[in-house]
């Protein structure tokens, strides 16, 4: 189902846009479904998009040559992917971006970008919103690494994301949280414990 409307909604609450506009702007989407194990990018590979996940999950990581893996990202439904670093600057992405579950996206990549622009200059205020999520989700990341203990940063996760330990294995959550597996099941353990009377 290629339907657009909540990727309207999201879009005309940070910018509005006349119906004309609006159609200028959906004809350069281009819709695709993400089977669960599907890349949308490699690590090494510039993005050249930007893409709305209209339905399903993803999570970022990165790939060392011994196996080990880095989690430092998910997206979801109504949220938009992509590594804005590496497509702004035109360098290969640090990261890969893989669907965690089959997913829907509209994709707008950087050639129609540039050309949506000249047509809808407006459309600039849209993508440096995109750019100060991004950065302040990485402030935010940041800071909470330095300064909160692993349970407060699963609580907070959990709080923000309350789906996300029935859509992402757990071994993705613990490496985004900095912490062992194990650690992560005692955590959980301990904070469903403390919840009962």
């Amino acid at each position: 189902m290629t339907d657009k409307q909540d990727l309207k909604q999201q879009v005309e609450s940070l910018l509005p846009l006349s119906d004309k506009e609006w159609q200028t702007f959906a004809a350069r989407l281009n819709y695709r479904e993400i089977k669960k194990g599907d890349y949308v990018l490699y690590q090494d590979q510039v993005c050249d998009f930007v893409a709305f996940v209209q339905s399903g999950a993803f999570v970022y990581f990165r790939s060392l040559e011994n196996g080990t893996e880095y989690t430092t990202d998910f997206g979801f439904n109504g949220e938009w992917i992509g590594d804005m670093y590496s497509r702004l600057n035109g360098i290969p992405s640090f990261l890969n971006i893989k669907a965690l579950e089959d997913s829907a996206i509209h994709i707008l990549y950087q050639k129609d970008l540039d050309e949506l622009l000249i047509a809808i200059p407006a459309l600039e205020k849209l993508l440096r919103i995109l750019v100060e999520r991004a950065f302040l989700k990485i402030v935010r990341q940041s800071l909470h690494f330095q300064i909160v203990d692993a349970k407060e940063r699963y609580l907070k996760l959990v709080e923000e994301s309350p789906e996300i330990l029935q859509r992402v294995p757990l071994y993705h959550i613990a490496n985004y949280l900095g912490i062992a597996p194990k650690s992560l099941s005692r955590i959980r353990k301990n904070t469903v414990q403390g919840r009962q009377p």
